[in-house]
């Protein structure tokens, strides 16, 4: 056990606000104690921040200097992996294997970003008027806020906080409530790097107080925020109020497709991973199941015999596929959902269980489970419940299958598994989301743009489309002639 300061304009020092613990979902332990920021403590992290991207010293460095920092930043990280991913591990309960993938995506975040931000080019548009030139070129924000959740939090971070000071900004970090521990590390990294103070803030605290807080400030003129649909639709009217951008990236309902002619090995296993890595807790998990009436019987066979071998158990142990979930409370949520569902006709095919295990009775393990039996209007089928829960409903023909599919409100991501990729990417241009995997799921690259479509979000991140996010366009006209206007000329005795 140890207390954490936390970081505030550039300083380490206790929070003003309530005590916080950080707790180990694999067996209840206590990761450590810190005291949340206080309101006061976010004025002062604004303060600093305003001052801090304002400064010549830093408005004035050049795009190859800030990538500096940001390469020294994946250096630190990848000198650090293991120490970093059994933080995360601790954090948040995801198995040592899955934390050490996010910490190496974090550090390739921080040198895409790195490479985005010399690369990143202005605009000489086609002269219209003569003598005149036009030039347009993009600049910071200003002070921005990034509030992350806490099933990815390293990944989800840095993919806010590189591309915002990649672009010059000031970023406040308001991680969420559970997980504050990597937040502050990453913080302790960009200080090691050499970012000057006051350019990033790490604030824990309650969403509905700290958050919210740093939203509606006058002076924040950005909210990037992944998380809930509900909480993001709040924080859409703040941004609406204050005119102000606001990338979000909320909930999803994936719908993952199996047509007639797929591999169904290929396929199985790719649902397996894309439902039950994370224990379930991520907003792209594929946990709408449609698969061909044809081949429905022989690819669910396959898939309850994968799920049945998954190992539910510690996270730092190497034979582990399924870590617990982030707590009691939302291990409850996730079982009283497998209970509606039942209710609602499903029948669970496998799992629905807390383990027997009684090594893991002080965690909260929950087993991967299928059900079927359920229509697509069941709500087991329309709310996220963000957890190892998949739904398989059999399909008989593409236009019913398609109205299913985008039959939700919210639209994030979708899998296809096909062997005929022209119809596959058919599907793909009819399904009403802002990501889709074909023959593959769950696989990301930092330079192509993710986000959602409907009820899943605002706006893109990742890509060069995610740095300009952070930042606003400027045109500029210079004339290169001497002409004179005369229009204030005097124009006495004209009719």
């Amino acid at each position: 056990m140890t207390t954490r300061d936390i970081f505030i304009g550039g300083q380490w020092r206790q929070g003003g606000g309530a005590l916080m613990q950080s707790h180990f979902p694999a067996d209840g332990s206590l990761n450590a104690t810190l005291h949340a920021a206080s309101l006061e403590d976010l004025e002062q992290a604004v303060a600093a921040g305003d001052r801090a991207w304002r400064d010549p010293a830093w408005r004035d460095t050049l795009p190859h200097q800030r990538a500096a920092i940001l390469h020294r930043v994946a250096d630190l990280i990848n000198a650090r992996i293991e120490t970093l991913a059994e933080m995360q591990s601790r954090d948040n309960g995801k198995p040592l294997a899955e934390a050490r993938g996010l910490v190496a995506s974090a550090a390739s975040t921080a040198r895409y970003f790195a490479a985005a931000c010399e690369l990143l080019e202005g605009e000489l548009p086609t002269p219209r008027i003569p003598q005149v030139i036009t030039l347009s070129g993009y600049e910071p924000l200003g002070v921005v806020a990034a509030i992350t959740p806490w099933n990815s939090p390293i990944a989800s971070e840095m993919q806010k906080i590189a591309p915002a000071i990649a672009a010059g900004n000031a970023a406040i970090l308001k991680p969420a409530e559970a997980t504050p521990l990597m937040a502050l590390e990453l913080a302790k990294l960009f200080e090691e790097a050499g970012l000057p103070a006051g350019l990033l803030s790490v604030l824990p605290g309650k969403g509905s107080v700290i958050g919210d807080a740093l939203a509606r400030h006058p002076k924040v003129r950005k909210i990037s925020f992944t998380g809930g649909t509900s909480t993001g639709r709040h924080l859409a009217h703040v941004a609406a109020e204050k005119l102000i951008p606001a990338s979000l990236e909320l909930g999803g309902k994936s719908p993952t497709i199996v047509l007639e002619d797929a591999n169904l090995e290929q396929a199985a296993r790719g649902i397996c991973y894309g439902i039950f890595s994370s224990a379930g807790q991520a907003c792209i998990a594929g946990s709408r199941l449609f698969v061909h009436q044809s081949v429905y019987a022989p690819l669910m066979a396959r898939l309850l015999e994968l799920t049945r071998g998954l190992r539910v158990g510690h996270p730092f142990d190497a034979a582990t596929h399924v870590g617990p979930l982030i707590n009691e409370g939302h291990r409850q949520r996730v079982m009283e959902y497998v209970a509606l569902a039942q209710r609602e006709g499903g029948r669970v095919l496998c799992g629905g269980e807390i383990p027997p295990d009684p090594a893991l009775a002080d965690g909260s393990y929950f087993q991967p489970t299928i059900i079927d039996g359920l229509s697509n209007g069941a709500r087991a089928c329309q709310e996220e419940i963000f957890g190892p829960v998949l739904v398989a409903m059999p399909f008989e023909d593409e236009a019913g299958l398609i109205a299913q599919a985008n039959d939700s409100v919210f639209g994030l991501a979708a899998g296809i598994w096909s062997r005929d990729s022209g119809r596959a990417l058919r599907l793909a241009s009819r399904l009403e989301v802002g990501t889709v995997w074909i023959n593959t799921y769950k696989v990301f690259s930092i330079s192509t743009p993710f986000g959602g479509f409907k009820e899943s979000g605002l706006g893109r991140e990742k890509g060069i489309q995610g740095l300009k996010a952070w930042m606003q366009q400027k045109s500029v006209y210079l004339a290169t002639g001497s002409d004179v206007n005369h229009w204030s000329d005097n124009k006495k005795g004209v009719q």
